[in-house]
């Protein structure tokens, strides 16, 4: 009965929104991966709707990893601005 709800692509809209909700309140892009791993497979099951509950699942893994990946290479690139001073204003 569960099975079904895998194949909806409204409910993995609806996991994207709830993990994305969860990253909110734990901020740390660790969640946000697995909510671009659930949006991306809502488009996945809109254009080609599966029934197979464990191929969905672990196209779900494999999305969610690939998302995280991808943040974890974006936000590397990104200094935080943070100056390194060699010199200290009171040497002579």
């Amino acid at each position: 009965m569960m099975a079904a709800y895998f194949s909806l692509w409204w409910v993995w809209i609806c996991v994207a929104l709830a993990l994305g909700v969860v990253e909110l309140l734990a901020p740390g892009f660790i969640f946000l991966g697995f909510a671009i791993g659930a949006l991306s497979m809502a488009v996945f099951v809109f254009v080609m709707p599966a029934t197979n509950v464990a191929a969905l699942i672990a196209m779900f893994a494999i999305l969610s990893l690939i998302g995280w990946v991808v943040l974890r290479m974006m936000f590397r690139r990104q200094s935080s601005g943070a100056r390194i001073v060699k010199r200290d204003i009171n040497d002579g």
